[in-house]
C-alpha cells in the first residue's frame, strides 16, 4: 500500500497538472491519468453524468485499453440504469448526510455482507470480466454540490484488488478532479465570452482581429488567399426608433444568423459582429470568386429579411489586384472602403475591391481630415 507521504505527493501532482490544463479535454486527461498513477492502476476514465439525457457519457480513456476503448470516444455511453448508483445511491448518501465516497467493484463480484449491499454492480463486474480487469474503484466527481460525474480507475487481473483504503484515497483524488475541473469550466467560459458576441452568438472584433492577423501571415508566407467581407445593416437606426430596441436586437440576431448560414457555404469562414450594425465574414482559403458569390448570396438574403433594408456590403480578397498586402490592417481598411462605397451608392450587391478602382484609392489616401465623417477600421 502507497505510504501516506506518497499519497500526499500523488495530490500534489495531480492538483498541479489538474491547474496546468488550458482546455477541457486537457483537463479531463489530466484527472484520469493523475488518479490512475496515484492508485497503482492501469487503466483510468473519466465520465459525466447526462442529467437530461439519462446517461453517463465517457469522456476520457487513459492508459492501457481494452479492444473498442478510444482516448476521447465520441459515442462511449451507459445509460443511468444500469449504473443507479450514480443518481440514487449517491442522493441517498447525501440525503442521509453522509459523503459521496468511493467504493471498490471487483470481477468476483460482491461476497458474504458485501452481496445485499452491492446491489448495483452487476454491470460493473460485467465489465471487468469483459475486458480483463480484475477490480476497479469509482469515485464521484462532485461539482457545486452536485454529482458531476466519476472517476473510474481500474487494475488488470492478477493485481493487487483496491481496497477501502483505495477508495478512500480515491474520495480525495475526485476532490481534488473536481476543483480542477472546475476552473477549467471557468476559463472556457470566460475565452468563449472573450470572443463571442453575447446578443448573436457570433466571433466579436477581438476573434476577428486575432482570426485576420494569422489569416494574413498565412498569405505572405505561404500565398494563401485571404478575404473579408464587411457588412452594414442597412435600418437598423429606424427600427430601433420605429419598434423599440428589443426590435432591433432581434433584427440584429436574425440578420446573424443569416450570415452565419453564408458563411457556412466558404468552409472554415469565421462570421463575426464586429459591433452595432457592422458585421463581417473572414475566409481562408475560398478564390475571391467563391467568396463574392456568397456575398451575393448574403445580400439577397438580407433584403429578403422582414424587417431592415438589407445590406451594404463590401470584399476585399487577396485573389484580386489590391496590391501588396504588407498587413491585416489593411486589408480591413480594403473591405470597409468597399462597405462604404457600397452603402453610398445604396448597392443592392456587394462591392469589390479591386474591382471598383475607386475602393483601393479610397482606403489607400491619406487619414480624412478631423472634421470628415468619414473613416475606416483600423486607421489611426
Amino acid at each position: 500500500m502507497m505510504g501516506e507521504d506518497a499519497r500526499l505527493r500523488a495530490v500534489v501532482t495531480l492538483a498541479q497538472a489538474m491547474a496546468a490544463a488550458h482546455t477541457p479535454r486537457e483537463s479531463w486527461r489530466a484527472a484520469a491519468l493523475g488518479a490512475r498513477d496515484a492508485l497503482g492502476g492501469s487503466f483510468a476514465a473519466v465520465s459525466v453524468w447526462e442529467r437530461e439525457l439519462g446517461r453517463l457519457r465517457v469522456l476520457v480513456n487513459a492508459g492501457e485499453l481494452a479492444e473498442g476503448e478510444e482516448d476521447f470516444p465520441e459515442e462511449e455511453t451507459y445509460p443511468v440504469h444500469q449504473f443507479p448508483e450514480i443518481a440514487e445511491f449517491l442522493h441517498e448518501q447525501w440525503a442521509g448526510g453522509g459523503e459521496p465516497n468511493a467504493w471498490v467493484e471487483t470481477a468476483a463480484g460482491p461476497a458474504g455482507d458485501d452481496a445485499d449491499s452491492a446491489g448495483y454492480c452487476h454491470q460493473r463486474v460485467a465489465a471487468l470480466r469483459r475486458r480483463g480487469r480484475g477490480s476497479c474503484v469509482v469515485a464521484p466527481i462532485v461539482l457545486r454540490g452536485r454529482a458531476w460525474g466519476e472517476l473510474y480507475v481500474a487494475r488488470p487481473t492478477g493485481a493487487p484488488v483496491f481496497g477501502r483504503s483505495d477508495a478512500d484515497f480515491a474520495t480525495v483524488l475526485a476532490s481534488v478532479a473536481a476543483a480542477g475541473i472546475a476552473q477549467t469550466e471557468r476559463l472556457e467560459e470566460v475565452r468563449r465570452l472573450a470572443y463571442t458576441d453575447p446578443l448573436t452568438g457570433l466571433a466579436n472584433r477581438r476573434a476577428v482581429d486575432m482570426g485576420l492577423d494569422a489569416a494574413v501571415e498565412r498569405h505572405r508566407t505561404l500565398g494563401t488567399v485571404v478575404s473579408l467581407v464587411v457588412c452594414d445593416l442597412n435600418g437598423l437606426k429606424r427600427v430601433n426608433d420605429t419598434h423599440g430596441h428589443a426590435v432591433g436586437d432581434r433584427l440584429l440576431e436574425r440578420f446573424g444568423s443569416v450570415l452565419s448560414l453564408c458563411g457556412a457555404m466558404l468552409p472554415g469562414a469565421l462570421a463575426a459582429r464586429l459591433g452595432g450594425d457592422e458585421f463581417c465574414l473572414l475566409a481562408v482559403g475560398p478564390s475571391a470568386d467563391e467568396v463574392v458569390r456568397v456575398a451575393e448570396e448574403l445580400c439577397v438574403r438580407a433584403g429578403e429579411m422582414e424587417l431592415g433594408e438589407g445590406v451594404a456590403c463590401g470584399v476585399a480578397s487577396t485573389g484580386d489586384p489590391i496590391g501588396e498586402m504588407h498587413s491585416a490592417r489593411r486589408l480591413f481598411r480594403l473591405a470597409d472602403a468597399a462597405q462604404y462605397r457600397a452603402k453610398a451608392a445604396r448597392a443592392a450587391k456587394p462591392v469589390v475591391a479591386g474591382r471598383d478602382g475607386a475602393v483601393v484609392r479610397l482606403a489607400d489616401t491619406p487619414p480624412p481630415a478631423p472634421h470628415d465623417r468619414r473613416r475606416f477600421r483600423g486607421r489611426t
